[in-house]
């Protein structure tokens, strides 16, 4: 079965995550997961954010800038149109939109997104304007 398209997203967010970020609930296709939509303003930085169990990846629309840091590495991706990115689970991150439009994130975690307490705010590469 194909997955359904988006449709009726809110004008407005849902709920502010963790780091700041606007998030509109979505379904996910896949039941082991969850999946929202992500927007973070142009020219805003988010905070910088652990999580306790839950993995990520996403597509995104916008340009800007991911950070990530783990035990192994730390590394910072640039974001545009099509890019898909991972989040392998003990990885500290951080989102910034650097072009004139919202960068938006489409995340997919997994398991399920069990709530707020799952995302713990820490220091970051960059300081946080939202």
């Amino acid at each position: 079965k194909e997955p359904e398209p988006i449709s009726n997203m809110s004008d407005t967010p849902d709920i502010i995550a963790p780091d700041g970020s606007e998030i509109r609930l979505l379904k996910s296709p896949i039941e082991e997961s969850s999946m929202v939509h992500a927007l973070i303003h142009p020219g805003t930085t988010t905070h910088a954010v652990h999580h306790l169990t839950v993995e990520k990846m996403g597509c995104v629309k916008g340009e800007g800038k991911l950070w990530r840091k783990n035990a192994d590495d730390e590394s910072v991706t640039k974001l545009a149109v099509g890019v898909s990115i991972e989040i392998p689970l003990g990885t500290t991150f951080q989102f910034r939109a650097t072009g004139n439009q919202p960068l938006e994130i489409m995340i997919t975690t997994t398991p399920p997104w069990p709530g707020g307490h799952e995302a713990i705010r820490v220091e970051g590469k960059w300081v946080p304007s939202i």
